[in-house]
Parts: structure tokens; sequence; C-alpha cells
């Protein structure tokens, strides 16, 4: 198997092991005495329903809301589509009905909330004073700040309706259960689609500080659904599967080639372009000296880091393939080191690419084609170098998330 086989072959195992159809059932409760609501947001949210009813036998209804082009036939939940990074009307309008639909439940009923990453974008539902294009250029500016994915969903919390806890007082008195598939660094369930299913400890205060903080103007904010408050009493979290799951099944690939696999943390954050120099780092250690381990290894890791736009800021990029960018300059053509890193959504910020791989002639091949590595970088035009050299990892939508996954061979 080739290095770029394996690498491939990795981040596909990493992916299939988040698949819903997998996690999912093994964590559903049993049927109410009342009536069983589905509701959920982000985008493995359709797959997350197919697969609930795929083994449920009692009756149910719901609905939950994705990602355009990640929807999944289901017969008895809804399925809208809606924009994601950034908000839209569809979303808006997809949340006002799953809020109708959690209107007048008994404590008889069960609620079952399906969760996944993009659901911050996709649940909808400006607070009083708060517009939809006040939602849009405020999370427009957080994504071109650099401002990591904690931050992002702090401030969301505070302008929405539904997040922050707010969906799961509004279900109040029927039971909720929570099915999350992690795509965030830590796994905080407060940070996962802005929680809304799950109290949460901040602040207005850590809101506008984060807004000041990126010379972002502050919309009208309000307080969050705390952990302490009673209506949050019946209402339990679950992870079914996060980014760890992830890296251990990308390991077992390479186990079975005979090749160690260490992983190196599944929250790993930062500058795109700062995490490549550290890890790039690293991996040239491995391969001159044995250190901290020994030659042929791969270093796993996962989480997400963040890229600040400068310069032009109509190019292709994408946290992933700006990584890999920086990460080939940093190797300067190693002849033993290739890598891999790719969100497992399939998405790399707005381009349905999921990322790419290098290797060592990655900038010869580049300067044969009239491109430069670095310019690519200062031009935030990552994706369109790969897919100049054919290098593009395209799953198409993968229907789970559970963040990034990103792979160093060394041989």
């Amino acid at each position: 198997m080739t290095p770029q086989h394996l690498l491939r072959a990795m981040f596909a195992a990493g992916v299939a092991a988040a698949q819903p159809a997998l996690c999912v059932p093994p964590h559903l409760p049993a049927p109410p005495k009342g009536r069983t609501v589905v509701i959920g947001a982000g985008k493995a949210a359709a797959a997350m329903a197919r697969a609930v009813e795929d083994v449920w036998t009692g009756d149910l209804t719901g609905l939950v809301v994705t990602r355009y082009g990640h929807a999944v036939p289901c017969d008895r939940i809804t399925v809208r589509e809606a924009s994601h990074p950034v908000p839209d009307a569809a979303g808006l309008a997809a949340t006002a009905e799953m809020k109708a639909l959690c209107a007048d439940l008994t404590a008889d009923d069960l609620v079952i909330c399906l969760i996944s990453g993009g659901g911050s974008a996709l649940l909808v539902d400006p607070q009083p004073g708060v517009t939809l294009a006040d939602k849009q250029a405020v999370n427009a500016a957080l994504l071109a700040s650099g401002a990591d994915i904690g931050q992002m969903n702090t401030v969301r919390r505070h302008l929405s309706g539904i997040k922050g806890g707010r969906l799961a007082a509004l279900c109040h008195p029927a039971r909720v259960v929570t099915l999350a598939i992690s795509d965030v660094p830590g796994d905080d369930p407060a940070i996962i689609a802005s929680g809304p299913t799950v109290g949460d400890g901040t602040t207005c205060a850590d809101a506008l500080a984060i807004l000041s903080r990126y010379g972002i103007p502050a919309p009208p904010l309000s307080e969050s659904v705390k952990p302490d408050d009673p209506r949050l009493e019946h209402a339990v979290f679950t992870l079914v599967s996060s980014p760890l799951i992830a890296l251990r099944a990308a390991a077992d690939v390479a186990a079975a080639q005979g090749i160690p696999c260490h992983i190196l943390g599944d929250a790993l954050e930062g500058e795109a372009r700062d995490v490549a120099r550290t890890l790039g780092a690293i991996a040239t250690s491995v391969a001159a000296y044995g250190l901290p381990f020994k030659a042929p290894c791969v270093l796993l890791s996962g989480g997400e880091t963040t890229v600040t736009l400068r310069g032009d800021t109509n190019g292709r990029g994408g946290r992933n393939v700006t990584f890999l960018g920086a990460l080939a300059v940093a190797l300067n053509g190693h002849p033993r080191i290739h890598a891999l890193a790719g969100d497992t959504d399939g998405i790399d910020g707005i381009e349905d690419v999921a990322g790419a791989v290098i290797g060592p002639d990655t900038l010869s091949r580049a300067r044969a084609v009239g491109l430069d590595v670095r310019a690519s970088l200062e031009a935030n035009d990552a994706h369109t170098l790969f897919a100049a050299l054919g290098d593009q990892v395209i799953t198409g939508p993968t229907l789970t998330n559970v963040n990034d996954l990103r792979a160093i061979l060394i041989t």
C-alpha cells in the first residue's frame, strides 16, 4: 500500500466509525407512555434520524434540520435543509416549525434530540431585537476573525432563542434525551451545536468580551438557561460518537499494515499554520532522531484549527488545506514524510472538499504547474492549489461530523 493509499484508507475508516447507523441505535431510550418526538440539527441530523427510524418500533414524529445536500429520506421524521456555516431564512423557518412541535408536551412524552456539528448555524431563532441579518453578520465576522469554536458558540448562545439550553426548557416537562456526535475539541456538550439542550455556564459578559476582542459590533444579547434551571431536570445528554473514536479507527488501519500510530490528542487547536509548524517539527524529529517515536509511524491528531483571514479574502481556503500547505512549506520536501488532513463531514471551509494529501514532491509539483505554495497560503487559496495538483480528498457529504482528522506518516 502506497503512503497516499494508506492515509486515505485511514481517513475513510475514521469517517466510517462515526456513522449514525452504528453509533445511534445502542443509545436509544425505551419508548415512553406518551408520544415520542424526534428533533435535532446538524450535518449528521438526517442520517441520525434515519438511524432512529430504522430501529424504533413505536409511534414517532418529529423534524430535524441539516445542511443543504445532507438530507436522508425518512418516513416519519420531517427533514429540512438550510444553510451552513452562515444561517439563512430556511433555517429560521425550520427552527420555528421545530419549536411548534415542542410547545405542548407533557411529562409522559419523550423528546429525542439528535445533535451534531453544524447545528449552531442550522438552528436559527434570533432573540427579540436581533434580526436574521444581524446573526448572519456576526457569524460571518466570527468565521473570518480567527475565533475558535468555543468562542463562536459562546456568542451564538447569547444571540439565540433556542440555543444555550433553551430548547430543552421549551420541551419541559417532557423527558429530553439528547444523542450527540461531537465535532468540538474537548466534547463539551455546551459547545456542540451551542448546547440547545444543556445548561450554559457562560454569561452575556463573556460573549461581549469575545465580540470586543475581535472588534465585532454587538447586537442585543440575552442570558442563556443555566445548568441549575429546574426545567432541565429531566434532560439527559449522551455522547454517541467523538473525534477520539474516529482517530482510533484510523489507527487500526495503520496497525494492520504493521505501522504504529501515536494519537497526539483529539482536541488540538490554534492557527492552522502554527499547528502545522509544530507538528512538522515533531515529524522531522521522528525522521532524524527517532524522537519522540521511532519511524516508521503515523502521528494522528484531531481537533479544530482556525484560520485568520489576511490579505485576499476571496480565496478558496479551509483550515485543513491551509494546515497542509503550511506543513508542506515547513517540511520543505522531506523525502520520508507524507500527510493527510480532512474534515470528517466532507467539507473544509465552505468547499465540498474534505481536505487533501501532501508528499515529498508537493512543492516541486506545484512549481511545475506554475503555482507557489506560499503564495497560495497568503491568498487564502489552498483549495485551488490542491485541485491543480490532483491531491484533494473528496468524499461528498459523509453524513457525520467528528471534526478534523490529521495523519502524518513518517516512513
